[in-house]
């Protein structure tokens, strides 16, 4: 009888230990730990960049803070750029990325996106006499982009032969398209805009539209509750109007309806 017991209790032990375990929960830990870790860049004014003061300001700052604000916790900014923001998701570096992010199919693959919480658009800019309407005009113009980003897939999506200067970061394509290393510039039109007030004698003509790209935030795949509340989050602070006051604030416009997914 004793020897019955104990097959069965060690059966039952191995049944236990071959079950499926809890799957760990990023919003969860969060609350718990009283800390969040969100990406943010420094690098693409106005959505972040560094102060006289040496601080991070700009629309994804603000928004980092709106969320950790929101969520009773504590915010652990980390600086990150267009080709690291995946990556630090994916080595678990930060718990949400809040970088003026493309959703792509092909990103979705990787990490999950929230609903857009910006407007955006993304195109190749230049001077005027750069005559050039389309990516298939570009012959032997040199167009720099930072490497990973939206515009930069986007481009070379629509002109694989496209003479692309490819950056770490929106810093180095800025400083590029500036210094006239680089012939035509591929961002966003806020960035072109901050560049073209901040550079009055450089040139920021609106070559061609690569996409329309509204901003959305992202978590690691699987953080299904976590991206869940930060729909709800951008939700409610579309319906309240403060979304709109970083639109106006940091982009000098409102907010325009954007679809959620």
């Amino acid at each position: 009888m004793f020897k019955r017991f104990v097959t069965v209790a060690a059966a039952l032990a191995a049944l236990v230990l071959a079950a499926p375990q809890a799957a760990a929960d990023k919003f969860e830990d969060i609350l718990k730990n009283g800390v969040v870790r969100i990406g943010v860049p420094v690098d693409v004014p106005p959505f972040g960049s560094v102060n006289a003061q040496r601080q991070p300001e700009g629309f994804d700052v603000d928004l980092a803070n709106m969320v950790a604000k929101a969520l009773g916790v504590k915010l652990e900014m980390q600086q990150i750029t267009g080709a690291n923001r995946i990556p630090f998701l994916l080595t678990d570096k930060i718990d949400i990325v809040i970088a003026i992010m493309g959703l792509t199919p092909e990103r979705a693959k990787q990490i999950t996106f929230t609903s857009p919480y910006v407007n955006f658009l993304l195109g190749v800019y230049g001077p005027k006499s750069a005559k050039v309407t389309n990516a298939n005009e570009l012959g032997s113009l040199k167009v720099v982009a930072p490497r990973g980003t939206t515009q930069e897939l986007g481009l070379t999506g629509m002109n694989p032969r496209a003479n692309i200067m490819r950056v770490e970061d929106d810093a180095t394509s800025a400083a590029a398209y500036l210094s006239g290393q680089a012939d035509l510039i591929a961002t966003g039109n806020v960035v072109a805009l901050d560049l073209a007030k901040k550079n009055p004698n450089k040139e920021f003509e609106l070559k061609f539209v690569i996409r329309l790209s509204p901003g959305h935030m992202g978590v690691r795949m699987g953080e299904h509750n976590l991206a869940r509340w930060l729909d709800s989050f951008i939700f409610f602070n579309t319906v309240n109007g403060e979304l709109d006051k970083l639109h106006r604030k940091w982009l000098g416009d409102a907010m325009l309806p954007m679809p959620s997914l």
